[in-house]
């Protein structure tokens, strides 16, 4: 998953997140916890001929049960850095897709809104994204790492304001055939998190580590299944049994 303590509180316990983000470039690359999240769809892996020449819209589902706040002191500025975020995936139980984070500097009026995208997308044009159907702000990628690219924006209140209240965010990009893809993400719940207190270190070790747990879980459940499949497959050049012909293969 996206570990909010390597991708995210990295950049606060280190000091590598700048007031400006320019010093995100020093943050080490992320070792993620599970397989890196999938591309995004018509992104790089997909044959250019199969890739959605049309706008695409991808409704997009928490990965975390809530919103995570989690606060510190940024050392390079010397002020106290708070971000709230979440992961997104495609079906709850998958590993996430998108993240968002919004942090608040202390005694800064100015908030930055960072994202977590797919690999596999445009970099130029950069993304877009509004709460619900509100004002459309721009962003810009920063730095890309094997699982994901950061792209952030800065935001006055008011953009804080109107995300507290709104249903969604849609996240709209480009993908390699220069299609227009827009990832929906569920806003409930980011106000009463954005505004509350900060979690308990000890408790957002403690979520990670479960959630580790069960992307693991998960992981070897699948491995079983690809090794039972195989097993049941014949051998590449195996000549057919002269015994009558094989039940069929279980449904998957």
């Amino acid at each position: 998953m996206f570990s909010k303590t390597k991708l995210l509180g990295a950049v606060l316990a280190a000091g590598a997140m700048s007031v400006s983000g320019a010093a995100l470039a020093q943050t080490p690359a992320p070792k993620p916890a599970a397989p890196a999240a999938p591309a995004a769809p018509g992104a790089a892996g997909a044959p250019p001929a199969a890739a959605p020449t049309g706008p695409m819209k991808v409704d997009l589902k928490p990965a975390q049960a809530e919103w995570t706040k989690v606060c510190g002191k940024d050392q390079t500025a010397g002020k106290e850095v708070c971000y709230t975020t979440r992961d997104y995936g495609t079906q709850a139980d998958q590993p996430p897709v998108l993240a968002i984070a919004v942090y608040d500097i202390k005694g800064d009026d100015t908030k930055i809104v960072r994202f977590l995208m797919p690999i596999g997308l445009m970099l130029r044009p950069g993304i877009r994204f509004s709460a619900d159907k509100g004002a459309t702000i721009e962003g810009t990628y920063e730095i890309c790492f094997p699982n994901g690219c950061f792209a952030e924006a800065k935001v006055k209140a008011a953009t804080i304001d109107a995300m507290k209240k709104a249903t969604a965010l849609n996240v709209s990009v480009k993908n390699q055939v220069n299609a227009e893809v827009t990832f929906t993400t569920p806003m409930d719940g980011f106000g009463k998190a954005f505004d509350g207190p900060a979690i308990d270190p000890k408790v957002l070790e403690e979520q990670q580590k479960q959630l580790t747990e069960q992307l693991q879980k998960r992981a070897e459940e699948e491995r079983k299944k690809l090794e039972a499949q195989k097993g049941a497959a014949p051998a590449p050049g195996a000549a057919p049994a002269p015994a009558p012909a094989p039940a069929p293969a279980p449904k998957q």
